[in-house]
């Protein structure tokens, strides 16, 4: 059974002058201490993490909060009662006497419309047909997840757990980047309207040794002397595995290569490539790299500096 939240910020734990950023540091805590990941053995903390993400949803949209404080809906985003009865945030909706002590005047917002569609008799369904179109739908939850810089290139199929404790694979869109949002459908709060929506934010996570570009992927890749000076086949990693790359005679440090298709998918369906970025590594304290070379820089009379000008 659902938690439904009876006051947002009494749920948060914040003032009703709290600020967004102070609304947001309560949601991450609490969030991060509920988590349901973190307390598979302690159902009442899943209920408690729905309702604090229920609560969270509400007050982070400006429209629904200022709602909210004015008394037209209730903690869990649905409509309040317009006779006044249980509405949170003073009496927007209420009732007060009227003139001369006789019958009741309404406060507030005039609600002429609201019995009008109740009890017209051309409405389709009379006075439930009325509350049942204000019905809403729940709060969304909120998610997030992060992806190995791997797969987010692949585009392999994540799995991540509900609050509900269930699991599903979420297929990955085309074209992903950080901060990228998949809205899951039916998997949020329950509501008189039907059920939220699961809302997950998706990280893409750093990798030790490839880094984006755009749609390509960046490597630097170290070869020996003797490869770059007399050319070589090389094995590269790439995120689908590793493949041969031809590594041209007379290679200096800095050169890239390119191995096309090895890159982020695109949303048209085509791919970024790799760039490799060739690395001459030379070994340290060599005797006889130091020999070859101290006979040998006296016949070099380039300058590899001139086209910087010094």
């Amino acid at each position: 059974m659902g938690y439904n939240v009876a006051d947002p910020y009494t749920t948060l734990g914040v003032a009703r002058t709290a600020t967004e950023a102070e609304i947001k540091k309560a949601y991450r805590k609490l969030a991060k201490e509920l988590h349901p990941d973190k307390n598979k053995d302690n159902p009442k903390a899943s209920d408690r993490f729905s309702a604090v993400t229920n609560a969270y949803d509400l007050l982070n949209d400006k429209d629904k909060r200022a709602r909210f404080d004015r008394g037209e809906i209730d903690g869990d985003g649905n409509p309040a009662s317009p006779f006044g009865f249980g509405g949170g945030g003073g009496n927007p909706g209420g009732f007060r006497p009227g003139p001369g002590g006789g019958g009741f005047q309404a406060d507030g917002p005039d609600l002429s419309d609201i019995f009008e569609n109740m009890f017209s008799s051309g409405g389709r369904g009379g006075f439930a047909g009325g509350f049942g179109r204000a019905r809403e739908k729940g709060g969304n939850i909120l998610y997030k997840l992060d992806v190995p810089f791997v797969d987010a290139v692949t585009s392999k199929p994540q799995r991540i757990t509900l609050g509900d404790g269930k699991t599903i694979d979420l297929k990955l869109p085309a074209g992903l980047e950080s901060g990228a949002q998949m809205r899951l459908t039916g998997k949020g709060q329950p509501g008189p309207g039907g059920n939220g929506d699961g809302i997950v934010t998706l990280t893409v996570l750093p990798h030790r040794f490839f880094e984006r570009a755009g749609d390509d992927v960046r490597l630097d890749l170290p070869i020996s002397l003797s490869e770059a000076v007399l050319g070589a086949s090389v094995r590269v990693p790439t995120p689908e595995g590793a493949v041969m790359l031809t590594v041209p005679k007379g290679s200096t440090s800095g050169k890239t290569l390119r191995l096309r298709g090895r890159g982020f998918h695109r949303k048209d369906g085509t791919r970024g490539d790799q760039l490799v970025t060739l690395m001459v590594d030379l070994p340290v304290d060599d005797d006889a790299l130091i020999e070859f070379v101290t006979g040998w820089k006296d016949k070099d009379l380039r300058n590899p500096r001139g086209g910087l000008g010094v």
